[in-house]
């Protein structure tokens, strides 16, 4: 009996490898996301598993760069790797990604160090598993748009963007039961995935899109990396006290770090308007589609960037003591509890890709952002010690509502590029919802910062004193930072026992013990003032997210880039382009 073998297109490809591509590159971008937070929620482990104290004094340095390394890095090279894909094969440079993603993470399984030396280890560690995860994501959208044609692009996009996103919320869980079995499962976990996906990709993708050797734009790429590098490092240390102020916004090294990073961005773009091959493609902004679709993607991740912080922390400080959890078990329960986000996400993203195929993508990521914003006032509203149901209501709500939006506005960004610029373009997209998310970490931490500073020094004191701490304790206490007592509620440590100290508590009555560390005291001391600050947070987002529905109503009608693939990559180069 004969074999027929598979049709191939004019490409030379199955039918059927498309969806190949779709699979191989949702798990890629889907690793890469899933390590962007899955520390979060396993960082008491990780702490207590290399001996490390990470609130005693001078250790937040080794807590931010945990969390944060990985998304710096990531965002910082995303854009140029995106144009080497350009340049010289984005199957090549996403396999490559592969390659770097799983040895890194194997690295960091294997951490021999303890204290300093093994967070330096990590946080090292997990720079390189950014860099590999930045060649993942800056191309597998590109591979994405080269091998599904324009009417199924909406539906792979959307499945592909939003297993990226949920991935984010997935890590949390997943974070929490691994690195509660052994910390060095947390990124054990990554090695067989990274292993698989390389093979895979290696064996199988193909290189579909176009390919354009041109010179490496180093004074751009120098300039860029500088300047988004001290412009993150300045937010990150923003929100660390500094000269006896409750943050650093107006400390001399923030500001020059800010200040430089600002020159060098403004330089950056000055040089990218006259080089000969640009890295970062400024005339693709005068594509309307584009241009609103990569600022609605900026607006929207500034909104929810830092609410997955805010929301641990009220799970993990407040509610979850309330209703008799220890605070050593809440890291997990907050990322159990915050699951109704993950299913919106992944209810609504492939539905509306599929949708958007059909209709276009501005009334379903309009709409999106417009139900987002409903759902940063519906947590306003919610009291402290909120109905689990209705709390769970609003983060289904949010997640569908935010599913809503990224698919369909991932496809129509991309499908307005022209092909040649896929890479390049879809690298800037990914930058600016990268870098708005570490921004938006610094805006909603300050933003609480403020709203705990009025009261809550005043009311930690009072509390402690009542309770039998010496005054010369309880005011030393009082004098701390917010930032770090959000950080004991948001490591899953007992923060009165933590920030008391074993020594002092003692001395004190077995009532006044009981009372100082038990599930009410601290949700009570910090319910008021950390109200105040999450609703400023929230009301922030809504603003935002309204912003965001007025850029992407402004995209205008579906705009696929087909034919017009020619003249705009013209007007792009300045030179005609010989026809096919």
């Amino acid at each position: 009996m004969s074999v027929v073998a598979p049709e191939l297109n004019e490409q030379g490809v199955s039918p059927r490898y498309k969806w190949l591509v779709l699979t191989n590159t949702t798990i890629g971008v889907l690793l890469a996301t899933i390590d962007s937070s899955i520390m979060l929620i396993a960082m008491p482990d990780i702490f207590r598993g290399i001996k490390l104290n990470p609130l005693a004094p001078g250790n937040t340095f080794y807590l931010l760069w945990m969390i944060l390394g990985f998304l710096i890095v990531s965002s910082v090279l995303v854009v140029s790797l995106g144009r080497l894909g350009d340049m010289y094969g984005r199957v090549k440079m996403y396999n490559l990604g592969f390659v770097v993603y799983t040895v890194s993470s194997l690295v960091l399984t294997v951490d021999p160090l303890r204290g300093s030396s093994g967070a330096l280890w990590l946080i090292v560690g997990r720079i390189f598993q950014g860099i590999g995860a930045a060649f993942l994501i800056a191309n597998s959208a590109a591979i994405l748009t080269d091998a599904f044609p324009s009417n199924q692009r909406g539906l792979a996009l959307g499945i592909n963007n939003i297993a990226g996103i949920s991935g984010s919320f997935i890590g949390l869980i997943l974070g929490g039961v691994l690195g509660a079995i052994d910390w060095r499962l947390v990124f054990l976990v990554s090695v067989p995935f990274g292993l698989l996906g390389t093979v895979w990709s290696y064996l199988n993708l193909k290189e579909l899109g176009e390919r354009h050797r041109a010179k490496i734009d180093w004074a751009g790429n120098v300039t860029f990396a500088l300047g988004l590098i001290l412009i993150m490092v300045g937010i990150t240390y923003g929100i660390e006290p500094a000269n006896g102020h409750n943050t650093g916004w107006t400390s001399v090294p923030v500001i020059l770090e800010l200040g430089i990073g600002l020159v060098s961005v403004i330089a950056f773009l000055f040089i990218e308007a006259r080089v000969a091959e640009p890295m970062f493609r400024l005339p693709l902004f005068k594509i309307r589609a584009f241009a609103s679709g990569t600022l609605a993607t900026f607006l929207a991740a500034i909104g929810r960037g830092g609410l997955m912080f805010m929301l641990i922390i009220w799970l993990q400080g407040i509610w979850l003591p309330l209703h008799g959890y220890s605070f050593e078990r809440t890291p997990l329960w907050a990322g159990i509890l915050m699951l109704p986000l993950t299913l919106g996400f992944l209810l609504a993203g492939p539905l509306s890709g599929y949708l958007s195929d059909q209709f276009g993508a501005r009334y379903l990521a309009t709409g999106g952002m417009v139900a987002a914003a409903v759902s940063f006032v519906l947590l306003m509203l919610l009291p402290v010690n909120f109905n689990y149901l209705g709390f769970a209501a609003i983060l289904l709500l949010f997640g569908t509502s935010m599913g809503a939006f990224a698919a369909p506005n991932r496809a129509a960004v991309m499908n307005s590029l022209p092909a040649r610029h896929r890479g390049a373009g879809g690298g800037m997209n990914a930058t600016f919802q990268s870098s708005a998310q570490v921004l938006s970490i610094g805006i909603f931490f300050t933003l609480m910062i403020i709203g705990l500073s009025s009261t809550l020094s005043i009311t930690l004191t009072h509390g402690l004193i009542t309770n039998g701490v010496p005054s010369a304790v309880a005011h030393r206490i009082g004098a701390l930072p917010p930032v770090s007592v959000l950080f004991a509620a948001f490591l899953g440590y007992n923060p009165i026992k933590t920030l008391v100290g074993a020594k002092v508590l003692g001395k004190l009555s077995p009532a006044n013990q009981a009372t100082l560390t038990g599930h009410g005291f601290f949700p009570h001391l910090i319910s008021a003032p950390f109200h105040a600050g999450i609703k400023t947070a929230f009301v922030f987002s809504a603003v935002v997210s309204l912003v965001a529905a007025g850029a992407s109503w402004s995209r205008g009608a579906r705009f696929v880039n087909n034919e017009h693939d020619r003249k705009l990559s013209e007007a792009l180069e300045g030179t005609p382009t010989p026809p096919d």
